[in-house]
């Protein structure tokens, strides 16, 4: 599986968990649908669910005008995934996953929701 489509089914499982509060392995399965996942797949969304509490923090800090509760479920996974790699892995380059999570974004989220998750991110980033 390549990087881009582990993280769009990590997008995928960390949004149903978020909004049903389905049991991650089970989310996944359902994700993946009779598809082969892989580590970094798992990684990404184990790993960020192992730090939620952590990663959630860094994007309160990063919000500008904006309450975390307000963030619509699409961004607010989208950004939980970008800032567990680019605050708790140190082998992905924080431009490659803050491009990835603008693209994701703009696939699964609403029309602002590109520009939005690039503000946050680049605040994380410039903070680093």
């Amino acid at each position: 599986m390549k990087r881009r489509h582990a993280r769009e089914k990590a997008i995928q499982v960390l949004f149903q968990i978020d909004v049903t509060d389905t049991d991650p392995r089970e989310a996944l399965q359902h994700v993946l649908n009779e598809e082969e996942g892989d580590e970094f797949l798992s990684e990404l969304v184990f790993g960020t669910l192992e730090n939620l509490e952590r990663i959630d923090e860094v994007i309160k800090e990063n919000l500008v005008n904006w309450t975390f509760n307000r963030i619509g479920n699409v961004d607010r996974s989208v950004l939980r995934m970008a800032s567990y790699e680019m605050v708790v892995r140190d082998d992905i380059p924080v431009n490659v996953s803050l491009n990835e999570a603008v693209e994701l974004a703009k696939l699964f989220g609403g029309e602002e929701s590109g520009r939005f998750v690039n503000g946050v991110l680049s605040k994380i980033i410039q903070k680093r």
